[in-house]
């Protein structure tokens, strides 16, 4: 299966290890990822508030560049990214006055004839496949962390369930693993706060990360890179808020189904974690 790919500017960045386990586990799954040529920043959470054109006409060119390709499906592993390229184009495709002037800014032309999916529907797509892949089975019990990005607004990004998702629930049981129902899976991480208000991120990432605990989970399992960051990196600030030591680890579900399926754990990034992930695999 081929696919277009837009990795975006975290998962060059401050996010590789998501970069490198999704490269790592495609070829696992006979997945081609085709990267979309001379593509740029989608905008991410601050174009938005600042300009409203800019923040069509970055995602837009990137569409733009893919159907020029030839590409008629992106996949966009990190959540803002996946929210921000259907955003631009469910609006685009609503108004086409609109979508005419943003063609006219970008110089391009955009039909809207690009789909954009994130991880967890091009995983989906392999879970007949998965199980006979593992080969040591990620038998722990960890807590499914959509965040919401992934499933906000319901009527644009029409992905799983938005209060209660499923889709990566299914995947990790398929690993092996024993998703815990748990209270927090949608609840924002104070996102880009992380930066100029960590004292929020703390308090908000701290909630996730204690209900996680206390539901019995071993590892929080993300499909979001600011997720991600915000769970681990800012772990001694969500520590010191909660006058706790919480050391459970934070994997993106690429590399918990990459390590159920025996791939290397450098391979998928694991040792740039700030939380020491370290996961025993179970004897098959």
């Amino acid at each position: 299966m081929k696919i277009g790919y837009y990795p975006g500017c975290s998962l060059l960045g401050s996010s590789r290890e998501f970069d490198e386990s999704v490269r790592a586990l495609a070829p696992a799954l006979g997945l081609e990822l085709v990267h979309v040529p001379d593509w740029n920043c989608c905008g991410a959470s601050s174009a938005h508030v600042l300009d409203h054109r800019l923040a069509l006409a970055l995602p837009a060119r990137i569409l733009a560049q893919a159907e020029a390709a030839g590409l008629t499906e992106i996949l966009a592993p990190c959540a803002a990214c996946y929210n921000r390229l259907s955003t631009a184009r469910d609006t685009l495709e609503k108004d086409p006055a609109l979508a005419r002037e943003i063609e006219a800014i970008i110089e391009q032309p955009v039909t809207g004839k690009v789909r954009i999916v994130n991880i967890l529907e091009v995983l989906d797509r392999f879970s007949d496949v998965i199980p006979g892949k593992i080969t040591k089975p990620f038998a722990h019990k960890v807590a499914c962390y959509y965040g919401c990005l992934l499933v906000r607004p319901p009527k644009v990004l029409k992905f799983d369930r938005a209060e209660d998702p499923r889709s990566m629930d299914r995947l990790m049981a398929a690993a092996g693993a024993a998703p815990q129902e748990w209270n927090f899976k949608t609840e924002c991480c104070g996102a880009a706060f992380s930066v100029t208000r960590t004292d929020l991120v703390a308090k908000m990432s701290g909630k996730i990360v204690d209900n996680a605990v206390k539901h019995g989970a071993e590892a929080i399992v993300v499909a979001c890179p600011m997720c991600q960051s915000n769970l681990d990196m800012r772990r001694p600030e969500i520590n010191a808020h909660l006058g706790a030591d919480h050391t459970i680890p934070v994997l993106f579900i690429t590399q918990a189904l990459g390590l159920a399926m025996g791939i290397d754990a450098n391979q998928l990034g694991l040792q740039r974690h700030m939380v020491p992930a370290v996961m025993t695999p179970a004897a098959v």
